[in-house]
Protein backbone atom coordinates (compact mmCIF):
# COMPACT_ATOMS: atom_id res chain seq x y z
CA UNK A 1 0.00 0.00 0.00
CA UNK A 2 1.37 3.39 -1.01
CA UNK A 3 0.28 6.66 0.54
CA UNK A 4 0.77 10.04 -1.10
CA UNK A 5 1.34 12.76 1.49
CA UNK A 6 2.99 16.14 1.92
CA UNK A 7 6.79 16.16 1.98
CA UNK A 8 7.97 17.40 5.40
CA UNK A 9 11.30 18.59 6.78
CA UNK A 10 11.70 15.22 8.52
CA UNK A 11 11.70 13.52 5.10
CA UNK A 12 15.00 15.22 4.32
CA UNK A 13 16.61 12.69 6.69
CA UNK A 14 15.01 9.68 4.99
CA UNK A 15 15.35 10.14 1.26
CA UNK A 16 19.08 9.71 0.61
CA UNK A 17 18.68 6.24 -0.91
CA UNK A 18 16.31 7.68 -3.49
CA UNK A 19 18.77 10.37 -4.58
CA UNK A 20 21.71 8.05 -5.27
CA UNK A 21 21.27 7.40 -8.97
CA UNK A 22 22.93 9.26 -11.83
CA UNK A 23 19.76 10.83 -13.20
CA UNK A 24 18.49 12.33 -9.93
CA UNK A 25 19.58 15.89 -9.25
CA UNK A 26 20.47 16.42 -5.61
CA UNK A 27 20.19 19.89 -4.13
CA UNK A 28 21.41 21.58 -0.96
CA UNK A 29 19.29 21.76 2.18
CA UNK A 30 18.20 25.42 1.77
CA UNK A 31 16.90 24.56 -1.72
CA UNK A 32 14.58 21.84 -0.37
CA UNK A 33 13.48 24.06 2.53
CA UNK A 34 12.62 26.86 0.12
CA UNK A 35 10.33 24.53 -1.84
CA UNK A 36 8.70 23.21 1.34
CA UNK A 37 8.03 26.78 2.50
CA UNK A 38 6.96 28.40 -0.80
CA UNK A 39 5.19 25.54 -2.58
CA UNK A 40 4.16 22.98 0.05
CA UNK A 41 1.28 21.76 -2.13
CA UNK A 42 3.82 20.70 -4.78
CA UNK A 43 6.03 18.75 -2.33
CA UNK A 44 4.74 15.18 -2.16
CA UNK A 45 6.17 11.87 -0.89
CA UNK A 46 5.12 8.35 -1.87
CA UNK A 47 5.33 6.43 1.39
CA UNK A 48 5.21 2.67 1.89
CA UNK A 49 4.71 0.38 4.86
CA UNK A 50 6.78 1.31 7.89
CA UNK A 51 6.91 4.94 6.71
CA UNK A 52 9.45 3.97 4.03
CA UNK A 53 10.10 6.78 1.54
CA UNK A 54 9.52 5.25 -1.92
CA UNK A 55 9.73 8.40 -4.02
CA UNK A 56 8.95 12.09 -4.13
CA UNK A 57 8.12 15.02 -6.35
CA UNK A 58 8.97 18.69 -5.92
CA UNK A 59 7.47 21.41 -8.04
CA UNK A 60 6.39 25.02 -8.15
CA UNK A 61 4.08 27.44 -9.91
CA UNK A 62 5.74 30.22 -11.92
CA UNK A 63 5.39 32.53 -14.88
CA UNK A 64 2.92 35.24 -15.89
CA UNK A 65 0.01 35.41 -18.32
CA UNK A 66 -0.01 32.50 -20.77
CA UNK A 67 3.38 31.50 -19.35
CA UNK A 68 1.77 30.71 -15.95
CA UNK A 69 2.58 27.05 -15.34
CA UNK A 70 3.44 24.26 -12.98
CA UNK A 71 7.05 23.13 -13.05
CA UNK A 72 8.40 19.71 -12.07
CA UNK A 73 11.68 20.40 -10.30
CA UNK A 74 12.37 16.80 -9.28
CA UNK A 75 10.57 13.49 -9.46
CA UNK A 76 12.32 10.31 -8.44
CA UNK A 77 11.54 6.82 -7.18
CA UNK A 78 13.85 4.48 -5.25
CA UNK A 79 15.23 1.72 -7.52
CA UNK A 80 13.43 -1.06 -5.64
CA UNK A 81 10.04 0.63 -6.25
CA UNK A 82 10.40 1.46 -9.94
CA UNK A 83 8.16 -0.06 -12.60
CA UNK A 84 5.12 0.30 -10.33
CA UNK A 85 3.82 3.56 -11.86
CA UNK A 86 4.81 5.57 -8.77
CA UNK A 87 6.42 8.32 -10.85
CA UNK A 88 3.27 8.48 -12.99
CA UNK A 89 1.12 8.77 -9.87
CA UNK A 90 3.33 11.54 -8.50
CA UNK A 91 3.09 13.36 -11.84
CA UNK A 92 -0.72 13.01 -11.72
CA UNK A 93 -0.72 14.64 -8.28
CA UNK A 94 1.38 17.56 -9.53
CA UNK A 95 -0.81 18.03 -12.61
CA UNK A 96 -3.96 17.96 -10.48
CA UNK A 97 -2.51 20.65 -8.17
CA UNK A 98 -1.52 22.71 -11.21
CA UNK A 99 -5.08 22.64 -12.53
CA UNK A 100 -7.15 22.81 -9.35
CA UNK A 101 -5.06 25.16 -7.21
CA UNK A 102 -3.24 27.31 -9.76
CA UNK A 103 -5.34 27.16 -12.96
CA UNK A 104 -2.13 27.13 -14.99
CA UNK A 105 -1.71 26.73 -18.74
CA UNK A 106 0.81 23.88 -18.76
CA UNK A 107 3.27 21.78 -16.80
CA UNK A 108 6.90 21.66 -17.83
CA UNK A 109 10.00 19.76 -16.78
CA UNK A 110 13.63 19.38 -17.78
CA UNK A 111 15.10 15.93 -18.39
CA UNK A 112 18.58 14.85 -19.41
CA UNK A 113 18.66 14.10 -23.13
CA UNK A 114 20.37 10.78 -22.30
CA UNK A 115 17.61 9.63 -19.90
CA UNK A 116 15.69 7.61 -22.48
CA UNK A 117 13.49 5.75 -19.96
CA UNK A 118 12.29 8.98 -18.37
CA UNK A 119 11.66 10.56 -21.79
CA UNK A 120 9.59 7.50 -22.76
CA UNK A 121 7.60 7.74 -19.54
CA UNK A 122 6.92 11.46 -19.94
CA UNK A 123 5.86 10.89 -23.55
CA UNK A 124 3.40 8.20 -22.42
CA UNK A 125 2.04 10.70 -19.87
CA UNK A 126 1.33 13.18 -22.69
CA UNK A 127 4.41 15.39 -22.55
CA UNK A 128 6.00 16.62 -25.76
CA UNK A 129 9.42 18.03 -26.55
CA UNK A 130 9.11 21.80 -26.48
CA UNK A 131 12.79 22.69 -26.87
CA UNK A 132 16.35 21.50 -26.35
CA UNK A 133 18.50 23.45 -23.89
CA UNK A 134 22.17 23.12 -24.87
CA UNK A 135 24.59 22.36 -22.02
CA UNK A 136 21.90 22.72 -19.34
CA UNK A 137 23.40 20.13 -16.99
CA UNK A 138 26.73 21.57 -15.79
CA UNK A 139 27.48 22.69 -19.31
CA UNK A 140 28.06 19.07 -20.30
CA UNK A 141 24.70 17.58 -21.21
CA UNK A 142 21.66 18.95 -22.97
CA UNK A 143 18.20 18.99 -21.44
CA UNK A 144 14.86 18.47 -23.09
CA UNK A 145 12.22 20.93 -21.92
CA UNK A 146 9.05 18.83 -22.12
CA UNK A 147 5.56 20.23 -21.72
CA UNK A 148 1.99 19.12 -21.32
CA UNK A 149 -0.91 21.52 -21.87
CA UNK A 150 -3.48 21.79 -19.09
CA UNK A 151 -7.21 22.41 -19.73
CA UNK A 152 -6.82 26.20 -19.47
CA UNK A 153 -4.69 26.15 -22.64
CA UNK A 154 -7.60 25.28 -24.91
CA UNK A 155 -5.61 25.75 -28.13
CA UNK A 156 -2.43 24.13 -26.75
CA UNK A 157 -0.31 27.17 -27.66
CA UNK A 158 2.06 26.45 -24.76
CA UNK A 159 3.30 23.21 -26.29
CA UNK A 160 4.06 24.34 -29.85
CA UNK A 161 7.74 23.33 -30.21
CA UNK A 162 10.44 25.92 -30.77
CA UNK A 163 12.25 25.61 -34.07
CA UNK A 164 15.76 25.87 -32.62
CA UNK A 165 17.67 24.84 -29.51
CA UNK A 166 18.45 27.47 -26.89
CA UNK A 167 21.21 28.07 -24.33
CA UNK A 168 20.60 28.22 -20.55
CA UNK A 169 21.00 32.02 -20.46
CA UNK A 170 17.99 32.29 -22.81
CA UNK A 171 15.63 30.59 -20.35
CA UNK A 172 12.92 32.70 -18.76
CA UNK A 173 13.53 33.21 -15.05
CA UNK A 174 10.40 33.93 -13.06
Amino acid sequence: MTTMRRFTCDDLFNFNSINLDFFTETYNLPFYLQYLAKWPEYSVVAEGPGAQCMGYILGKAEGVGPGWHGHVTAVTVAPEFRRQRLAARLMDVLEDITVRHHDAYFVDLFVRSSNKLAIQMYTKLGYTLYRRVLGYYSGEEDAYDMRKAMPRDVHKNSVVPLDRPIHPHELEHD
